[in-house]
């Protein structure tokens, strides 16, 4: 069996008022209509899933290697 590569995701607040996802990597805020990347563990993380059940947030796509790496360089930042 082959290893699979995880990619992350663009995400988007599909609802009309802000949104926050209390995930164990970091917290996420997102007003109407904004659009953030998530690292491939975050697509895992059980708050953000519960969030994506609720629609509050949706997946838009999945992120290109360089869209994951520019993530983690800019998170590694902090």
């Amino acid at each position: 069996m082959s290893d699979r590569i995880r990619r992350g995701m663009l995400i988007k607040n599909s609802g009309s008022e802000a949104v926050e996802v209390s995930m164990s990597s970091r917290p996420l805020r997102l007003d109407p209509g904004e659009e953030s990347f998530i690292t491939p563990e975050e697509v895992r993380d059980p708050t953000l899933r519960r969030a994506l059940q609720e629609r509050s947030i949706a997946i838009v796509r999945p992120a290109t290697p360089a869209e994951d790496e520019a993530l983690r360089e800019r998170l590694d930042e902090r």
